[in-house]
């Protein structure tokens, strides 16, 4: 009796000991999480129909997202070592992508406007472009005026709609994807199409049936990196991407790719 008295007190004062000493031991969960955090991965959603800001590149055989918005996203989230995903989804969705936390950034040649700002936060402005009208050679649409009483299209939720709806008497058609715009303006269900000037240069080298024409910018212009609200990554990135303007790089790659030949993906409807 009192050898089995003893073992149990033997045992039971070495599971105190194990408890104290773990309860004493300093947790590494704040560790972990730095680990977790440094190889996270980021998902970035984009419309990937906008070349040369993103596209579809099918050349390789593989459908593989490429452009200008794709290697700024990719030289940040190294430097910063995270991990990438991209998310092709219709611009209208962005967004909301990025308030229903499905993902973690946008880019896809976004304007940061008055109205987006009130529902995600913004980046520096990495990049300015131009809207041009694009209409069929020799149509004599060259000018917002000479819009009145056409029908003009425009991609669903972008800045080119809006800027549409201020000019006076166009009847507006909003269409999800760019590619679709152009088939609408080809087959002759629209007469025009307001779209960025590095996007239409693109599909113009593609459909030589086309022109475009620059319209002066008279309000919100220029592309930026969106973020849910509040999201701390703002502040990581901003400095990586201000340098990159600052120290040319920003300017290499819109060399790269918007002097390049028009992308296969903008001749036809990414599959």
């Amino acid at each position: 009796m009192k050898q089995l008295k003893f073992l149990f007190t033997l045992v039971l004062s070495a599971i105190v000991a194990i408890f104290v000493t773990t309860a004493c031991t300093p947790s590494n969960t704040g560790g972990t999480a730095a680990t977790d955090d440094a190889t996270r991965t980021l998902t970035m959603a984009t419309s990937a129909d906008y070349p040369p800001y993103e596209f579809i590149d099918s050349s390789s055989g593989s459908q593989e997202i490429v452009g200008f918005d794709i290697d700024i996203a990719k030289a940040i989230t190294e430097r910063l070592g995270y991990g990438l995903t991209i998310d092709n989804i219709d611009f209208n969705g962005l967004i909301p992508a990025l308030q229903s936390n499905r993902a973690d950034f946008v880019m896809a040649g976004m304007t940061p406007t008055e109205e987006r700002k009130q529902n995600v936060d913004f980046s520096t402005i990495y990049f300015e472009a131009q809207n041009t009208i694009v209409a069929r050679q020799g149509s004599g649409l060259t000018t917002a005026e000479s819009l009145n009483g056409k029908t003009v299209g425009v991609q669903l939720g972008s800045i080119q709609e809006g800027a549409a709806r201020e000019i006076e008497g166009i009847n507006l058609k909003s269409l999800n994807r760019i590619n679709e715009i152009v088939q609408e303006l080809k087959s002759g269900r629209i007469e025009a199409a307001i779209v960025e000037d590095t996007v239409a240069q693109g599909y113009i080298e593609a459909n030589p049936d086309l022109e475009f024409n620059v319209i002066p910018n008279d309000g919100e212009s220029g592309s930026a990196i969106a973020f849910p609200k509040g999201s701390e990554l703002l502040a990581e990135f901003d400095p990586i991407l201000q340098e990159m303007i600052e120290n040319g790089t920003i300017e290499q790659l819109a060399q790269k790719w918007f002097s390049q030949e028009a992308p296969e993906a903008a001749a036809s409807p990414a599959s």
